[in-house]
């Protein structure tokens, strides 16, 4: 049986599985109306499974997104990736089980400890706390070099959204990264429509995943046929958001990150704007995602 932590606080209810991924399986509210969900829910039989793909919503580290050919150099380290997913995607956390270290009511604390290995040289430890509050959910994650030498890093959520024809997507960008066919980064290019963010991008029109660069850490979603929206408010070093909208799918995706797709290798050829994040032995970057759901009259 998966073991599932289960926190209230009013209304709220967050439901964690950290043995699939550290991930969060449910986030939703019981109202007058009924129950409204915030994410999209992890069903019973994918919590059985173990089937992650399936989570609201998983954490991302030791980096975001894809490396390309699962390889990358760092201060004259060849990395070469053992991975079960094309170009390395999401890294490890979200295919490991995590530790529970500290639960009560309406607060959880799970971690995930990774030795260096022959294919990430890199030890470190990683770090979930959630934090329910009767009207919004705060999450704080956090990556610290465990290790003997330095090492690259990125991190970040990938939390998915029910969707609906009418959805919409709000989110102030600079720019957004172009990608070739293995969903990898060809061009920083600036922003038009109708895959502008900015002022609203109807998610049930345009597939994208992409990147998004220059993100001011604020995000509002409408979902105007269930009377409802969320807020979405990033901290720390998540200058990025992927929008990923699968077409025909009943879910989409905007995920906070700290890097660009490819970071590492993009760094390594000259780019300064990736996000890559450098950690010293015993060393350690944090953020913080709040989400704060809403109930239109």
């Amino acid at each position: 049986m998966t073991t599932t932590i289960r926190l209230k606080a009013g209304g709220q209810r967050l439901e964690l599985v950290p043995a699939i991924g550290g991930s969060i399986a449910a986030f939703f509210a019981q109202t007058p109306r009924g129950r409204v969900d915030w994410m999209r829910p992890m069903p019973e039989a994918a919590r059985a499974a173990g089937d992650v793909l399936e989570a609201a919503c998983f954490p991302l580290f030791p980096f975001s997104n894809r490396i390309r050919g699962k390889s990358f150099a760092f201060e004259g380290r060849a990395v070469r990736m053992e991975h079960r997913y094309d170009n390395a995607e999401h890294g490890h956390g979200w295919l490991s089980p995590w530790q529970a270290t500290g639960v009560d009511e309406a607060r959880a604390t799970l971690v995930l400890d990774r030795p260096a290995s022959a294919d990430w040289p890199f030890a470190y430890r990683a770090r979930q706390e959630f934090t329910l509050h009767p009207d919004r959910l705060e999450v704080r994650i956090a990556i610290a070099n465990t290790g003997t030498i330095r090492m690259p890093a990125g991190m970040g959520i990938h939390p998915y959204f029910p969707r609906t024809p009418r959805t919409v997507l709000r989110a102030s960008v600079a720019s957004m990264w172009d990608t070739d066919a293995e969903v990898l980064p060809t061009m920083l290019a600036p922003v038009a429509p109708p895959r502008d963010p900015r002022p609203g991008l109807a998610v049930d029109e345009v597939a994208l995943d992409n990147c998004f660069a220059g993100w001011d850490g604020r995000a509002e979603i409408d979902w105007p046929e269930r009377k409802a929206g969320l807020s979405m408010r990033a901290e720390g070093p998540l200058g990025f958001l992927v929008v990923y909208t699968p077409t025909g799918e009943p879910y989409f995706c905007a995920e906070p990150v700290s890097n660009a797709t490819d970071a590492f290798n993009l760094a390594t050829a000259g780019r300064d704007d990736t996000g890559m994040i450098v950690l010293a032995p015993g060393g350690e970057a944090s953020a913080r995602v709040s989400f704060v759901p809403r109930e239109d009259a």
